[in-house]
């Protein structure tokens, strides 16, 4: 009978624990932890803005996603790179861009980087 008692705490508190353990962001997993200490030396955008906004857009993508497709014409124009970069709860409002930092999608582009949308993990 004694034994008995423990059974319903235990299975609680596996629940609880199996419930909590997949919502935890990718910055909890190893590959997160890497990728938000590279994330702090780079930009999260590249060369080119987008032609619609004149700016740079990031596209928020779920935390889990560790890594993205870039896709070029020609032989082997396909890689796989990681996300580092991380969207933050705390984002202080736009940033103001210098549009001449930054290339126009040229009129026949060549790779998906060229269009001027790049990939930031959400936060939740």
């Amino acid at each position: 009978m004694k034994s008995s008692a423990w059974i319903a705490p235990g299975l609680l508190a596996l629940l609880c624990l199996g419930v909590a353990g997949p919502c935890w962001a990718a910055e909890r997993t190893p590959m997160g932890a890497v990728a938000h200490r590279l994330s702090q030396n780079y930009p999260w955008h590249g060369q080119y803005y987008y032609s619609a906004c004149g700016m740079p857009v990031a596209l928020v993508v779920p935390p889990k996603v560790e890594y993205q497709t870039h896709w070029g014409w020609g032989v082997g124009g396909m890689r796989i790179t990681p996300i580092r970069h991380q969207f933050e709860r705390d984002w202080p409002g736009p940033g103001y861009y210098d549009r001449s930092m930054f290339r126009p999608t040229p009129p026949w582009p060549s790779d998906t980087d060229q269009f001027g949308v790049y990939y930031v993990r959400g936060p939740w």
